[in-house]
């Protein structure tokens, strides 16, 4: 039997709790036939983490992570993908342990190559953000480098929001971009990762909005639904679509009388459900990997930490849980 480091919770305590999160030996699982077994490098912390860690029973101990950076050491009998010794990066799966271990077990058919010009660091705030970022636009909404029209995006100095930006500068050249910010700083971020417009949500968004977009935008995407099901059909115009990645609003009855579309993104439908392209989020991330190669798509880190540990995993949940961190925030290195 291998064992491995592991960081994960036993109690749903706050994040200011000592024992938050705890440190305990686990075992490797034995590989499957299309598994890495990938040597960590760096994680990052998303909200997904900290909603776990705050309310979802541990089983006992749960491990968290649903990002990481690192270098494959093995591999299963089918994979064609990887071999030993290339570097990857990849969000993982909700329904197996979490990245936050110094030995992970990943299917390969979800990871992607690391960005032959970014660290290991910086590669890890990328996969969950990329992947959901991917998916919201080109999977639920159908977005193509022919589209033209309005896109809002609610949510978008979070991490996922920045890589939507990214993305719809890169390969959207016919798509004007509305993001919110609540702020100078915020605005400035958001512009430079290719925003045209920047409205502030804790504002009139609707007359901010209309006032860029008089007819209505034509897609909106949303980290931040709740309460908001009114506003979206006001300023989608009529056969519109919002794609939401909260757990949102239960009632979008408003959406009926202009015929708006309402989707659900989850990027991890592919890898829990085992859908049959499940291997699509390998190669979305291999083209992300190819945008940031290429100058076009750049990591969101704004906080690093060091070193992997229940300290630093505790003051990275505490940064994200706050609501206000812009980016990501990655923890790398162990001791």
């Amino acid at each position: 039997m291998v064992t491995t480091t592991a960081i994960g919770y036993e109690r749903n305590l706050p994040s200011d709790a000592a024992d938050a999160l705890v440190v305990r030996e686990v075992e490797v699982p034995a590989l499957g036939p299309h598994d890495l077994l990938v040597e960590v490098e760096a994680v990052s912390v998303n909200p997904v983490d900290v909603k776990l860690r705050a309310g979802a029973p541990s089983d006992g101990f749960r491990v968290l992570g649903f990002d990481a950076a690192g270098v494959v050491r093995d591999v299963g009998d089918a994979v064609t993908l990887f071999s030993p010794g290339d570097e990857v990066f990849y969000a993982g799966s909700v329904d197996r342990p979490g990245t936050n271990q110094r030995l992970h077990v990943v299917d390969e058919r979800v990871t992607g190559r690391k960005p032959a010009t970014l660290s290991f660091a910086d590669a890890a705030s990328l996969p969950l953000t990329a992947i959901t970022a991917w998916e919201a636009l080109f999977d639920r909404l159908g977005l193509t480098d022919a589209s033209t029209g309005t896109l809002l995006v609610v949510g978008a100095t979070g991490g996922v929001g920045s890589i939507m930006l990214q993305l719809a500068e890169a390969l959207l050249p016919g798509v004007t971009v509305v993001a919110t910010a609540s702020d100078d700083d915020r605005a400035a971020w958001v512009r430079g990762l290719g925003a045209e417009h920047v409205v502030d949500h804790r504002g009139d968004l609707a007359a901010q909005v209309l006032g860029i977009a008089p007819d209505g935008v034509d897609w909106v995407f949303t980290a931040h639904s709740e309460g908001q099901v009114e506003t979206y059909a006001t300023i989608v115009r009529p056969f519109g679509h919002v794609v939401a990645i909260d757990d949102g609003p239960r009632d979008v009855f408003p959406l009926k009388d202009r015929s708006i579309a309402w989707h659900w993104e989850l990027m991890f439908t592919r890898p829990v459900q085992r859908t049959p392209d499940m291997i699509e989020q390998h190669r979305l991330l291999d083209r992300v990997a190819d945008l940031v190669d290429e100058g076009r798509v750049r990591a969101t880190t704004t906080r690093t930490l060091a070193p992997i540990g229940p300290e630093t995993l505790r003051e990275a949940h505490a940064l994200v849980e706050n609501g206000r961190t812009t980016g990501k925030v990655v923890v790398h290195g162990w001791r």
